[in-house]
């Protein structure tokens, strides 16, 4: 079967089939053996033998795997998957940052952007007060914020446009 690696970026063909492992068309020498109740892996690779911890991802085909004292964001997929996948992505919605928008009705307390400023992946941007709680509403990815609709004091629907990020 073959499987396509990428691995901090780095794209890698790796063929599984009955006389061994080939990786970028080369043959390797490799096996790994599980312990069992526990994330670690012992992976042969030749004459080297290595720890590995391997932890699932947010979704199918994605790991993070720690060898060495060392990070690795890996995504494997079989051939198929992948290319369910990029057909998938081909046709999908939008990209680049979502916009922020109102959770439930609530009263809007603080603003901490203006236009222009650049936002990181869970900076907190509005305050707003809904049933008697202050709750900080957070960007989900990083961008530059385009656009700012609420205004401190003003009553905001469930749904309402409160930030656009580009």
């Amino acid at each position: 079967m073959k499987y396509l690696v990428a691995i901090n970026g780095t794209d890698q063909e790796v063929v599984l089939d009955g006389e061994g492992v080939h990786v970028g068309g080369d043959d390797v020498r490799a096996r790994v053996t599980h312990i069992d109740g526990t994330p670690v892996r012992i992976v042969t690779i030749g004459d080297e033998v290595h720890r590995v911890v391997v932890r699932p991802g947010a979704s199918r085909g994605l790991y993070t795997l720690w060898l060495d004292g060392w990070r690795f964001e890996v995504e494997a997929l079989d051939e198929r998957t992948r290319a369910i996948r990029e057909l998938a992505g081909a046709t999908g919605g939008p990209s680049g940052p979502a916009p922020l928008v109102a959770p439930m009705p609530g009263l809007i307390v603080r603003v901490h952007v203006a236009v222009g400023d650049s936002v990181q992946a869970g900076q907190g941007l509005v305050v707003m007060e809904a049933m008697k709680m202050e709750n900080e509403l957070r960007a989900q990815a990083a961008g530059r914020v385009k656009s700012v609709l609420a205004a401190p004091g003003t009553a905001v629907e469930k749904g309402a446009l409160l930030i656009e990020l580009e």
